[in-house]
């Protein structure tokens, strides 16, 4: 639960970004947006189409050494990583992906008792295909629709335009939003299914779980209050230093990360959602001029994301191993 409430609080407020720095929502208003757009995203998405919380569930196994016990310590272990890293990012704001440290976490928890033999391969290369299919298609697809929108509003009045880009924004920030609640609400549905199997109150079907209306609830419930309680930090870095946008450049950027998102979500692949947005924004900076792009806040970025991996994995190894021998 505490994963889940900080996955709303630190990531959440990565769909909402680009349509506060250009003003077409108050920060206020677009919160509440997320809030309610995540919890709806959470609920319907996993309702129809669980493959996401499926290919989470099974991308490691704790039981290499046979011991429910151990596994339970394991799996708290690499929550606790996990909420120890994404405070760290959200006090120095910068956007960390929570799946990416959602992955990491598991891998280096279940690696602590089983080895490399505790990974499957299989899920793992998913996740990896995710990464670069989002990163390609999130900045082609930012780079490529602004170029489109240039061209066929260049005869259209500004004022009028902009008339069409303010709804059109706020309607793809809602549609991030809920897909943002689709893609990592489902993450995290997967691990608190993972932690009701450790404690023999879920049954795995199949090779993998079929999700209670009730854990849909609770999960969507504590996104949408983590969202609530701020994210003003991560809108900042994401909507306002790396690239100054006019309201069609964040429309394009909007609607270009809830294509990718929606398809990774249809065809169960687990994506970024932070990943996705943020080369979306990078690739409509980069349409007008590669100056645009303050490739400074970009570094900064990447290094968190290169780092997550190594870095929350190796905090979930250790506790995990630390955990173990206390509990």
């Amino acid at each position: 639960m505490g994963v889940i409430f900080v996955n709303g609080w630190t990531d959440a407020p990565n769909a909402i970004a680009t349509a506060v720095s250009t003003r077409v929502l108050k920060p206020n208003v677009a919160i509440w947006i997320a809030v309610l757009m995540n919890f709806l995203g959470a609920l319907v998405m996993t309702y129809f189409n669980a493959q996401v919380a499926e290919t989470i569930s099974n991308i490691v196994s704790f039981d290499a050494q046979g011991n429910i016990g151990a596994s339970q310590v394991a799996l708290a272990a690499s929550l606790f990583s996990i909420v120890v890293w994404a405070v760290a990012a959200w006090y120095f704001g910068i956007p960390t992906s929570e799946s990416h440290a959602l992955i990491a976490g598991l891998t280096g928890s279940a690696m602590a008792l089983g080895g490399l033999g505790a990974v499957n391969g299989q899920e793992w290369l998913k996740v990896l295909f995710g990464l670069i299919v989002s990163t390609i298609l999130g900045f082609g697809g930012g780079f490529l629709i602004t170029k489109l929108i240039v061209i066929i509003f260049r005869d259209v009045p500004r004022r009028k335009a902009n008339k069409f880009f303010t709804v059109g924004q706020a309607t793809a920030a809602a549609a991030n939003a809920f897909l943002h609640g689709a893609q990592d609400g489902q993450k995290f549905m997967g691990v608190f299914m993972l932690g009701l199997y450790y404690n023999n109150l879920a049954e795995k079907t199949g090779g993998g779980f079929t999700i209670p209306l009730w854990v849909m609830a609770l999960c969507s419930i504590t996104m949408g209050i983590g969202t609530s309680v701020g994210g003003m930090k991560i809108i900042k870095s994401v909507g306002m230093d790396m690239v100054k946008l006019e309201k069609y450049q964040g429309f394009s950027a909007d609607i270009s990360a809830a294509i990718v998102l929606f398809l990774a979500s249809v065809f169960g692949i687990p994506v970024s959602t932070t990943h996705t947005k943020t080369t979306a924004i990078m690739g409509v900076g980069a349409s007008r001029r590669l100056s645009s792009v303050d490739w400074r806040i970009v570094k900064e970025m990447i290094f968190a994301w290169v780092m997550t991996f190594p870095g929350c994995g190796l905090i979930a190894y250790l506790m995990a191993k630390l955990f173990v021998a206390i509990f």
